[in-house]
């Protein structure tokens, strides 16, 4: 039976090869949901849910719901305990990958290819980012900085702005761009120029299925 920590890295790899140039993210917050990968291309955000083996569907509604305001494409990763029935459990515009054990390691299959999600919305998508990334876009497209506005403000000041298009691939660009290790100072700095009070890196627990 293999279980979540099984399946990520292989996924990953997996992914990378079918996929070429791709960032990822674990244990993002969208909406009501935690999502397991959020999965960056040249201009697209990709959700990815893990089922695995010892998983349940007993959320994946709801999960389904936020991944679908957050993501333009979708996939469900389903153990194999779970490929006779998956299909009833997504959207037709999901994808779906089923993984099983073998003596290599796991082995991952496309049973049914995604197609674009028509309820992503830019504004969800934008939250993904800081911001610091935020006055970097705003810097790209010449805009005023509204140093003393709230994110949200600045947020529709730049959907008012920036051609959709463009934007997205302004977001996915900051997202592959994004450097952990420095990403941290950057958000306090802006905060001390700004008289914020400073940021303090957020540790999650694991989610329930």
């Amino acid at each position: 039976m293999l279980k979540d920590k099984d399946i990520r890295e292989p996924l990953f790899n997996f992914l990378e090869d079918r996929y070429g140039k791709i960032r990822i993210f674990e244990e993002k917050n969208i909406g009501r949901s935690r999502a397991d990968v959020i999965m960056i291309t040249d201009a697209l955000i990709y959700g990815i849910e893990i089922k695995s083996d010892a998983d349940t569907y007993q959320r994946l509604q709801t999960q389904i719901q936020d991944y679908d305001l957050f993501a333009d494409i979708n996939f469900l990763v389903a153990g194999s305990t779970h490929g006779e029935h998956i299909k009833e459990h997504v959207p037709e515009h999901w994808g779906i990958i089923t993984v099983e054990s073998t003596e290599d390691g796991a082995d991952f299959y496309i049973l049914r290819e995604p197609q674009l999600n028509p309820n992503a919305l830019i504004k969800n998508q934008m939250a993904f980012l800081w911001r610091p990334e935020l006055a970097h876009i705003q810097e790209l497209n010449e805009m005023h900085k509204y140093a003393n506005k709230s994110k949200a403000f600045v947020t529709e000041k730049i959907i008012e702005t920036v051609d959709e298009t463009v934007l997205k691939k302004q977001i996915t660009d900051e997202l592959f761009e994004r450097d952990y290790t420095t990403v941290f100072e950057k958000i306090n700095e802006y905060r001390k120029e700004h008289n914020m009070k400073p940021r303090r890196k957020k540790k999650y627990k694991k989610r329930k299925k």
